[in-house]
């Protein structure tokens, strides 16, 4: 019997939907359970929070992040990390600190932003896992770290008591260690107290945006102890930080602002101590007015003139990024390029204090030195001092230390260093300025003047003449003739006179010449630990 032949198909009729099979039902639920954990995480502290911050046109944590890393690179450490206090995780998205890895303009870095909309941001045992964790990776793959500051401090009531001290503080032994393998950055974007303090002075670099507060604790914490109204910006605020203690490199008006000069900081440095700084492209227009820097430099040793004028003729076109601006003004500390290359530029600006180095100078060029040793970048020197401000008051601000402190470093330094001396280097300050061996290549204009002490104390000092006296001014040519740069230059104390209009082809070949080639750019570090801050 033959079979019965299929009924043809009917064209209009659906076709047959296949159950579902008990693995996509399972997959199902679990993309649901996923979702709806991921979305209360991004939720952050809710949306009325978010919403006032908005108003108040600062940036939430993970607008922080976006602006910060290249779009799409962010990939988050803790997504689901919540308070390890039970009756607290439902309030406590990310634990309060946001932490992960992105790039900055295509170089891997990693980050911490503190989420004050949760908790204040306040440190705890979870977030202060993730930091812990981001640190490690850091410090082992060789990322830059950067910490967005803004948070209350430590966790009240998870710090109280001993079993509180014990289980959340001094945990981790390595928690502020320092060696400098990585570049730190960090910005204080709000009320920063505790640790987010901590880590911000710890960086290599910090900016801070008008209106945060950066401090041991709270102004309300400080009233209590000292029984008297404390003002938060008297306290710790930007003023504070950027022309007394030095802690703010750089003070910006926004969020945006201090997130852009965190990645310009980071396009001058390498992603770790083991390799050489990047190399950019020269801009055009570099150099172009080189022709007329000698009109910069006033014909008279005692008129002021602002020395980073003289720095951007030199250095490669905009490349120049000044640090600590509003603190120690005798000196300017930055980073710049020369022809693409990352250097370090300290120099003398006699528009302050006519030049000669206080104790806060001497912090700052200290400070600076220890940072570019530390990341392989040599440093520039450019020379225009009367020597170390003098007197009663250095002496209780503990000049000597700071100016041996300052002398140690440049001693201590295993990257090329440059000096050249535009006009005057008189006393210890010739030493601390890269002179008697102290930089490997010495150089001057033919304006410079070198001796122990300016001419015209030397007359008082040597002959007990005053100015206007009988002999006064045969002696103080005299002593001028013995100043000038070419007697140092004939017993080669001095390796170059250099003209003027010379200068950015002279450093750039030393640069040539300097080149660390048998470490591949890399210095020997024996600053390692030096604190960031002294």
């Amino acid at each position: 019997m033959s079979p019965t032949p299929p009924a043809p198909a009917d064209p209009a009729a659906a076709p047959e939907t296949p159950a579902p099979s008990p693995s996509d039902s399972r997959q199902g639920r679990l993309d649901a359970e996923f979702e709806h954990r991921r979305e209360r995480a991004l939720a952050m502290g809710g949306a009325a929070k978010l919403d006032r911050r908005r108003a108040q046109g600062v940036l939430n944590a993970r607008e922080r992040i976006g602006h910060l890393f290249d779009a799409g690179s962010f990939i988050e450490s803790g997504l689901f990390a919540t308070s390890a206090v039970p009756q607290d995780s439902e309030r406590s998205p990310g634990d309060g600190k946001i932490a992960g890895f992105g790039r900055i303009d295509g170089r891997e870095a990693a980050a911490v932003a503190n989420d004050f909309t949760v908790m204040g941001a306040s440190s705890g045992a979870t977030n202060g896992r993730k930091i812990g964790h981001v640190k490690r990776v850091a410090t082992q793959r060789g990322l830059p770290l950067i910490f967005l500051g803004e948070s209350s401090g430590a966790r009240m009531p998870d710090h109280m008591g001993s079993r509180g001290m014990g289980l959340l503080l001094g945990n981790d032994g390595a928690q502020y260690q320092r060696l400098r393998e990585t570049p730190w950055a960090s910005a204080t974007l709000g009320l920063s107290y505790g640790s987010s303090s901590w880590y911000s002075v710890m960086s290599d670099f910090h900016v801070m945006r008008k209106g945060a507060v950066l401090a041991v604790s709270s102004s309300l914490l400080a009233s209590m102890a000292i029984k008297e109204e404390v003002d938060p910006q008297e306290l710790g605020g930007w003023k504070l930080h950027a022309e007394v203690t030095g802690f703010a490199d750089l003070v910006v008006d926004t969020d945006e602002e201090a997130l852009d000069a965190i990645k310009r900081f980071l396009s001058y440095l390498p992603s770790h101590h083991q390799e050489a700084p990047p190399v950019a492209a020269v801009p055009a227009g570099s150099g172009q007015d080189m022709g007329d820097i000698l009109g910069l430099l006033p014909t008279s040793r005692t008129q002021v003139y602002d020395v980073r004028k003289v720095i951007r003729t030199i250095v490669d076109r905009d490349s120049l990024f000044e640090l600590k601006a509003r603190f120690g003004k005798v000196a300017v500390t930055g980073l710049a390029r020369l022809g693409g290359r990352t250097v370090g530029i300290i120099a003398n600006n006699p528009l302050y204090k006519g030049g000669a180095l206080d104790t806060d100078a001497c912090e700052k060029i200290t400070s600076f030195l220890v940072l570019c040793d530390a990341f392989n970048i040599p440093i520039v020197m450019l020379a225009d001092t009367p020597g170390f401000v003098i007197g009663t008051e250095a002496e209780r601000r503990r000049a000597p230390g700071k100016i041996m402190n300052f002398m140690n470093a440049l001693s201590l330094m295993t990257v090329p260093k440059l000096s050249l001396v535009l006009r005057k280097s008189y006393g210890q300050a010739y030493l601390n300025m890269g002179g008697g061996r102290n930089s490997d290549e010495f150089a001057g204009w033919p304006t410079a003047e070198i001796s122990f002490m300016d001419p015209q104390f030397a007359v008082k000092v040597v002959h007990g003449l005053e100015p206007g006296a009988p002999g006064f001014d045969e002696a103080q040519a005299q002593m001028d003739r013995a100043s000038a740069v070419w007697d140092i230059a004939s017993v080669y104390a001095m390796q170059s006179v250099v003209r003027p209009q010379d200068t950015r082809d002279y450093l750039i070949r030393m640069l040539d010449v300097h080149e660390l080639r048998l470490t591949r750019g890399v210095g020997r570090h024996l600053m390692q630990a030096w604190p960031t801050s002294f």
